[in-house]
C-alpha cells in the first residue's frame, strides 16, 4: 500500500476540494441542514446559501437536484406556513402578504390556499372571541375597535364584517 502523501499531484488536488468550502457538496448540506429544522421556500434557501457565500450556480444546481428529489418543494412548505398562521388566528390577505415576501410566487400561493379548506369566516369570528369574549359590541367604537383588529390580522372585509354581526 502506498502513503498518501506519496501519490502522485491529481490526487492530493482531490483531497483540497473536499476541504472546499464552498463545493457543491457543502452547499448541499447547509440546504439540508435547513430543510431538517422546517419547510423553506426555494427563495429562502438561494438567500442562505447566497448569505453563506456559494456561488449562484452551484446554489441553482443545488436547489434543482433538491427539488427533483422532492426534499424541497415550494407547494409543501406554502402548505406548512398556510397551517401555523391559521393556528395563529392570522387571516388569508396577511399569508398572502407574507409569503410573497418570502418569494414564494403569487399563483402558487393562491393554489395552495384554496385548496386548503379553511373557513375563513369562522376563524375570525374565533379569533374576535378570543380576543374580546363572547359578547358582541354593543356601540361603534368597540365595533370599530374590534374591526380594526380583524383586519389588521389580515382577514377580508366580508369576513371581518361576519365576525362582528353575528
Amino acid at each position: 500500500m502506498v502513503p498518501v502523501s506519496v501519490l502522485p499531484g491529481n490526487l492530493s488536488m482531490l483531497k483540497f476540494s473536499e476541504q472546499d468550502p464552498y463545493s457543491p457538496n457543502r452547499c448541499r448540506k447547509r440546504a439540508m441542514d435547513a430543510l431538517a429544522r422546517r419547510e423553506h421556500s426555494r427563495a429562502e434557501l438561494e438567500q442562505k446559501l447566497a448569505e453563506r457565500g456559494f456561488p449562484a450556480d452551484t446554489v441553482a444546481a443545488t436547489l434543482d437536484r433538491l427539488c427533483e428529489e422532492n426534499l424541497q418543494s415550494d407547494e409543501r412548505f406554502v402548505e406548512s406556513f398556510i397551517a401555523s398562521r391559521y393556528r395563529q388566528g392570522k387571516g388569508p390577505i396577511r399569508i398572502v402578504a407574507e409569503l410573497g415576501n418570502k418569494g414564494v410566487p403569487t399563483s402558487t400561493v393562491h393554489e395552495v390556499l384554496a385548496a386548503t379548506g379553511f373557513d375563513w369566516f369562522e376563524r375570525a369570528a374565533d379569533v374576535r372571541r378570543q380576543k374580546f369574549g363572547e359578547a358582541m359590541p354593543t356601540d361603534f367604537p368597540s365595533k370599530a375597535k374590534q374591526m380594526r383588529f380583524l383586519s389588521y390580522r389580515g382577514f377580508t372585509s366580508e369576513q371581518v364584517q361576519s365576525a362582528v354581526d353575528r
